[in-house]
Protein backbone atom coordinates (compact mmCIF):
# COMPACT_ATOMS: atom_id res chain seq x y z
CA UNK A 1 0.00 0.00 0.00
CA UNK A 2 1.90 3.19 -1.24
CA UNK A 3 1.66 6.64 0.80
CA UNK A 4 0.67 10.07 -0.76
CA UNK A 5 2.76 13.08 -0.24
CA UNK A 6 -0.05 13.53 2.84
CA UNK A 7 1.14 10.16 4.48
CA UNK A 8 -2.02 8.49 4.05
CA UNK A 9 -2.65 5.09 2.48
CA UNK A 10 -3.75 4.63 -0.48
CA UNK A 11 -5.07 1.23 -1.23
CA UNK A 12 -5.47 -0.26 -4.89
CA UNK A 13 -9.08 -1.64 -5.24
CA UNK A 14 -7.79 -5.37 -4.73
CA UNK A 15 -5.88 -4.30 -1.55
CA UNK A 16 -9.21 -3.08 -0.42
CA UNK A 17 -11.05 -5.91 -0.91
CA UNK A 18 -8.38 -8.29 0.35
CA UNK A 19 -8.74 -6.55 3.69
CA UNK A 20 -12.26 -6.51 3.39
CA UNK A 21 -13.23 -9.84 5.29
CA UNK A 22 -10.95 -8.56 8.24
CA UNK A 23 -12.96 -5.21 8.29
CA UNK A 24 -16.55 -7.16 8.00
CA UNK A 25 -15.14 -9.66 11.01
CA UNK A 26 -13.99 -6.62 13.57
CA UNK A 27 -17.36 -5.01 12.50
CA UNK A 28 -19.50 -7.15 13.06
CA UNK A 29 -18.54 -8.31 16.16
CA UNK A 30 -18.23 -4.62 17.37
CA UNK A 31 -21.69 -4.28 16.43
CA UNK A 32 -23.16 -7.27 17.86
CA UNK A 33 -21.57 -6.51 21.45
CA UNK A 34 -23.12 -2.68 21.17
CA UNK A 35 -26.46 -4.19 20.23
CA UNK A 36 -25.84 -6.87 22.98
CA UNK A 37 -25.18 -4.38 25.29
CA UNK A 38 -28.55 -1.81 24.06
CA UNK A 39 -30.77 -4.79 24.90
CA UNK A 40 -29.34 -5.16 28.29
CA UNK A 41 -30.64 -0.77 29.31
CA UNK A 42 -33.92 -1.91 28.01
CA UNK A 43 -35.24 -1.14 31.80
CA UNK A 44 -32.90 1.83 32.02
CA UNK A 45 -30.35 0.32 34.58
CA UNK A 46 -27.22 1.13 34.43
CA UNK A 47 -27.26 3.03 31.25
CA UNK A 48 -24.78 5.52 31.60
CA UNK A 49 -22.04 2.48 32.41
CA UNK A 50 -23.93 0.83 29.84
CA UNK A 51 -23.15 4.23 27.08
CA UNK A 52 -19.82 3.92 28.82
CA UNK A 53 -19.13 0.75 27.61
CA UNK A 54 -20.86 1.15 24.17
CA UNK A 55 -18.82 4.50 23.20
CA UNK A 56 -15.38 2.35 23.96
CA UNK A 57 -16.18 -0.62 21.79
CA UNK A 58 -16.86 1.62 19.26
CA UNK A 59 -13.44 3.68 19.63
CA UNK A 60 -11.82 0.66 19.97
CA UNK A 61 -13.25 -0.62 16.76
CA UNK A 62 -12.34 2.51 14.89
CA UNK A 63 -8.94 3.03 16.03
CA UNK A 64 -8.25 -0.68 15.04
CA UNK A 65 -9.12 -0.02 11.43
CA UNK A 66 -7.79 4.09 10.89
CA UNK A 67 -4.33 1.98 12.35
CA UNK A 68 -4.45 -0.53 9.16
CA UNK A 69 -5.06 2.91 7.27
CA UNK A 70 -8.87 2.77 7.16
CA UNK A 71 -10.74 6.11 7.27
CA UNK A 72 -14.04 5.80 9.51
CA UNK A 73 -16.65 8.00 8.37
CA UNK A 74 -19.48 7.02 10.37
CA UNK A 75 -20.51 4.04 12.79
CA UNK A 76 -20.01 0.87 11.11
CA UNK A 77 -19.48 3.00 7.75
CA UNK A 78 -15.68 2.96 6.17
CA UNK A 79 -13.54 4.69 3.14
CA UNK A 80 -10.55 3.38 1.15
CA UNK A 81 -8.56 6.17 -0.32
CA UNK A 82 -7.72 5.09 -3.53
CA UNK A 83 -5.33 8.48 -4.67
CA UNK A 84 -8.65 10.04 -6.72
CA UNK A 85 -11.74 9.01 -3.97
CA UNK A 86 -12.86 6.59 -2.06
CA UNK A 87 -14.06 2.90 -1.85
CA UNK A 88 -16.73 3.31 0.40
CA UNK A 89 -18.46 0.41 2.73
CA UNK A 90 -20.99 0.17 5.22
CA UNK A 91 -21.75 -2.77 7.95
CA UNK A 92 -23.55 -4.84 6.41
CA UNK A 93 -22.38 -4.31 2.73
CA UNK A 94 -21.59 -7.79 1.68
CA UNK A 95 -18.38 -6.98 -0.95
CA UNK A 96 -17.07 -3.71 -1.71
CA UNK A 97 -19.36 -2.19 -4.26
CA UNK A 98 -19.50 1.54 -4.03
CA UNK A 99 -16.86 4.58 -4.45
CA UNK A 100 -17.03 8.04 -4.46
CA UNK A 101 -14.96 11.40 -4.78
CA UNK A 102 -13.32 13.29 -1.96
CA UNK A 103 -15.85 16.43 -2.49
CA UNK A 104 -19.28 14.08 -2.75
CA UNK A 105 -18.91 12.00 -0.19
CA UNK A 106 -21.18 9.24 1.17
CA UNK A 107 -24.16 11.55 -0.46
CA UNK A 108 -22.35 10.54 -3.66
CA UNK A 109 -21.59 6.98 -3.87
CA UNK A 110 -21.90 4.87 -6.91
CA UNK A 111 -21.95 1.59 -7.82
CA UNK A 112 -18.75 0.34 -9.09
CA UNK A 113 -19.05 -1.95 -12.00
Amino acid sequence: MPEDHSGKKVFSYDEAVALLPEVRRLTDAAYRQVADLGASTSGGVGTAEVQGRIEEIIGVWAQTLMEKGIEVKGLWLVDFDNGSGYYCWRYPEEGLQFYHSYEDGFGGRMRIQ
